[in-house]
């Protein structure tokens, strides 16, 4: 008889008896197909079959698990832990679209880790690369303030276990803003001509304030994806429904720093100026019904400026310390140019104080 571990360490270990186990359901078969690349984590869709015909459980089920690389599992155990938080904890406090969770388990400080969601599809997700249209762009303001209202202020947040980032203080905002420019340096130099004369500068500048920025508005805060961006969201094939995947990046801080990471690298350079300050205030309306207060159209529009530094701090971030591919430069060095061209058209810098 075939044992039943707790946690899947590979695709392997999901058997009929481990989904009956954590399901409650008698499943007499299952079929694992990989989705996606796997960078960070290896995701893989679940065709399951029912020994009872009457059982109200999908059909289909999407399941992640730690990278299979062992050295990217142990760069990443934090992310890991960060997603168990959300999904235990916070996600129930919230109202941003994410999938249905029928199992989360975690041990070993994160190197084990499972997560047993509801498959999306038909969703597709978004093209970074391609960029989103203003209505997609609408879908995902809207969706993001279901996440910022529901935490917004709230004290608790980070004593919150497995929460990766949490609001800094001093001496940590210093650290992210060394760590920053050391990232410039290396993305500039990984990405060469793809990144322009004029992005190279505007990106050496922005992350050589990155210790202030981090400290602007202190008293604002609420929980932050933290990587919210056209991967991380799956679209209804009508584009009437948008789902937000991958909460490894979990953190607190100001919370127009997600809209403004979102709208600054997703939309095409050319639109983005047409439809910003519609969709700045389609997200502010949608705080409010949280019951945000004392926060004007005018406070929100400023933080929008502010927090498009979100959009290179995360690109150099990821270029510096992540394993190259071509999509994944090419990426990158799209998000670095619309970032840098949100940061000049809104002048953002002017707003820190260094």
């Amino acid at each position: 008889m075939t044992s039943t571990v707790s946690i899947p360490a590979r695709p392997t270990d999901i058997t009929p008896q481990w989904l009956t186990s954590v399901l409650g359901a008698d499943v007499r078969e299952v079929d694992v197909a990989p989705i996606g690349t796997g960078q960070t984590g290896a995701t893989y869709r679940l065709s399951v079959g029912y020994g009872d015909t009457d059982v109200r459980l999908p059909a289909t089920f999407a399941v992640k698990l730690p990278a299979q690389d062992e050295a990217v599992r142990e760069r990443v155990t934090l992310g890991y832990l960060s997603e168990h938080a959300f999904y235990q904890s916070l996600a129930d406090r919230t109202t941003v679209p994410v999938p249905d969770c029928y199992h989360c388990e975690i041990d070993r400080d994160g190197a084990d880790f499972v997560l047993l969601l509801a498959d999306m599809a038909p969703a597709v997700q978004g093209d970074q690369i391609a960029g989103c249209s203003a209505e997609e762009a609408r879908l995902a303001a809207v969706a993001i303030a279901g996440l910022h209202g529901p935490s917004w202020g709230d004290e608790d947040l980070a004593a919150t276990p497995g929460i990766a980032m949490v609001k800094p203080d001093a001496a940590t905002a210093q650290g992210m803003g060394d760590v920053a420019r050391m990232a410039a340096d290396m993305t500039i130099e990984k990405l060469g001509d793809k990144v322009s004369p004029q992005d190279r500068e505007t990106l050496v500048e922005a992350m050589s304030v990155v210790t202030p920025w981090l400290l602007t508005e202190p008293d604002r805060f609420s929980l932050l994806h933290g990587d919210y961006r056209l991967d991380n969201l799956l679209f209804d094939p009508d584009r009437t429904r948008v789902t937000v995947v991958d909460w490894q990046t979990l953190g607190v801080g100001l919370p127009a720093r997600d809209l403004a990471y979102f709208l600054a690298t997703s939309l095409p350079s050319e639109l983005r100026p047409q439809v910003e300050r519609d969709l700045v205030e389609a997200y502010h309306r949608e705080l409010l019904t949280h019951g945000v207060a004392d926060y004007s159209a005018e406070d929100c529009w400023r933080d929008y400026r502010l927090g498009t530094l979100q959009a290179p701090l995360i690109t150099v971030l990821g270029c510096a310390f992540a394993s190259s591919t071509e999509r994944g430069d090419d990426m990158m060095a799209v998000m670095a140019q619309r970032g840098c061209q949100a940061i000049r058209d809104l002048g953002a810098l002017e707003l820190i104080e260094s």
